[in-house]
């Protein structure tokens, strides 16, 4: 009777625990800084970048990942209301919606091959050599993998995601 007793207030105790380390908020998304300080000491370790090399290419993730993040609020937005055209089957502002999402997707791939070319340039033969087997913009499958950032797109069929 005493071992079940110990047991079942074990087991009380342990999913008090687990409810208490439940948070409601959830986490901070990383700034583009902090975005780009881990992709410079990812590369730092890869290529070994100088110090000037890493001033330089935090200088040159940080202003992609900040036009990216502009890119993506933007994206977002489009995406909702691409959502709500299908919804409401308006066949105009489903082609304005088309046109500014392949509109912003030039805009990310250009912001992202500006910064992969500026990187780029400032590494020596060997580390261009090095950085050549990592893939599309430094990486395999580039940014984020399949689809960019936060993966593909939204599938939109008969209105729901």
């Amino acid at each position: 009777m005493s071992t079940r007793f110990l047991a079942a207030t074990a087991i009380m105790a342990f999913a008090s625990m687990l409810c208490f380390a439940q948070t409601t908020t959830p986490p901070t998304p990383p700034t583009p800084a902090q975005i780009a300080a881990n992709q410079v000491a990812r590369l730092t370790t890869l290529l070994d970048l100088t110090a000037t090399q890493q001033g330089e290419a935090t200088t040159i993730f940080t202003t992609e990942q900040t036009t990216l993040a502009t890119i993506r609020t933007n994206m977002q937005t489009a995406r909702k209301a691409l959502q709500s055209d299908i919804t409401s089957n308006n066949l105009t502002d489903i082609t304005t919606q088309a046109t500014t999402i392949g509109g912003l997707t030039t805009q990310e791939v250009q912001a992202q091959a500006t910064a992969a070319a500026g990187f780029y340039a400032i590494l020596t033969a060997d580390q261009q050599t090095k950085y050549s087997t990592l893939g599309p913009l430094g990486g395999p499958g580039g940014p984020g993998g399949p689809g960019g950032p936060g993966g593909p797109g939204p599938h939109f069929l008969g209105g729901t995601q």
